[in-house]
């Protein structure tokens, strides 16, 4: 379980530090502890998604792991800054320790604010789609789109219950919830996600499972939230109602589900039975395969999974392993695609840098002729 960021910043930064060999040896300690935040998450609970650590200790090791990462980004690219240099000067360049030590604050630094806009309650973003065949009693109709809330010791009770009463307060017709509502067993975030009882709207709330559902337990976690007042759509749909509108809302299951044995997800399944002709708005917590929807006529795709890929830089690698798409408003085949950043973040990575989290408030508008 050794960390190959820690690795570069051990030997490629620490190591040539003017420092004594003590303070070495005991800042070496110090890293190697801090980069194995994930072991320590599986020793607390059985599950690297889960760290049952006090929250402020969850706080300090998301910091000190971030950090770890940054640094060894820069000192590689400093690195390779030197390459070029001592390349067009022909002759060895030393790294100076002021640079080391430079880029080591400003690592910390920004590992702290990458936590404090991760931990910070998600803000307001209205969004405006067009959707086509929208009837017209759905003309502004208003969707408030929540989704990986990852709700964990990190995102606890009061958070959760500030999400809710920030959602209630934005007056939306639906509420949907594209999973990744939890980080833990139901004994663990009993507590935590008792605010969810009082999310509320005239259409009602709707949830699907993300990923992280199955690693905790699918079907008692759907279960617990239908308890909870939202109505669970697995590889189903329902039909909203206005006067002699229509619209279809559809749900489907994650495309990890087969690996716990749960079904797998089935949008030709979910869409069995649904009037014809009428808008669809398909839920999907990953946004893998949005051209499968587009194709099968989906008019609005809602999810989330990729938490806008957290960082600057980082947001193209995370796109690149979800089919290119990562955050926002995406036009796919006719259909339109809307990927929200995410309403918080998974808690063994919580950093965000220029990528902030959201509530996300979708206004419908019927698409011109």
């Amino acid at each position: 379980m050794f960390s190959l960021p820690c690795l570069v910043v051990l030997v490629r930064w620490l190591w040539p530090l003017p420092v004594s060999g003590r303070s070495k040896l005991a800042s070496a300690v110090v890293l190697l502890l801090a980069s194995q935040y994930h072991l320590w998450s599986r020793l607390s609970s059985g599950s690297v998604f889960s760290p049952e650590f006090p929250k402020f200790l969850v706080i300090v090791l998301n910091w000190a792991f971030g950090a770890i990462l940054l640094l060894a980004v820069f000192q590689l690219l400093v690195d390779l800054g030197a390459c070029v240099v001592a390349l067009v000067r022909r002759r060895r360049v030393a790294t100076p320790a002021r640079l080391r030590a430079a880029i080591g604050i400003a690592a910390m630094l920004l590992a702290a604010l990458g936590v404090m806009q991760a931990i910070k309650p998600p803000q307001l973003k209205d969004v405006q789609i067009e959707v086509r065949n929208l009837p017209r009693e759905f003309d502004g109709y208003r969707v408030l789109h929540l989704t990986d809330l990852h709700i964990s010791r990190l995102f606890d009770a009061p958070w959760t219950r500030k999400v809710v009463d920030d959602a209630n307060a934005l007056g939306a017709d639906l509420i949907v919830i594209t999973g990744d509502l939890i980080d833990g067993n139901i004994a663990q975030r009993e507590a935590d996600v008792a605010a969810l009882r009082d999310l509320s709207a005239p259409d009602g709330v709707w949830v699907i499972p993300g990923n992280h559902e199955y690693f905790f337990g699918h079907s008692e976690w759907m279960a617990y939230f239908a308890g909870l007042g939202m109505t669970p759509l697995d590889n189903s749909h329902a039909v909203i109602k206005r006067g002699a509108g229509q619209l279809v809302l559809a749900g489907v299951n994650d495309v990890t589900a087969p690996q716990t044995g749960a079904p797998a997800p089935d949008l030709d399944a979910a869409l069995r039975g649904a009037p014809a002709g009428v808008p669809v708005i398909l839920l999907d917590h990953q946004p893998r395969n949005a051209r499968l929807s587009a194709s099968r006529g989906v008019a609005l795709q809602l999810s989330g999974h990729t938490h806008g890929g957290m960082i600057i830089g980082l947001d193209r690698v995370v796109a690149r392993a979800n089919n290119g798409f990562v955050s926002g408003r995406y036009e796919v085949d006719g259909m339109t695609l809307y990927l929200n950043n995410g309403t918080a973040l998974w808690p063994g990575f919580a950093l965000r840098l220029g990528v902030p989290a959201e509530l996300t408030r979708i206004t419908l508008r019927r698409q011109a002729p």
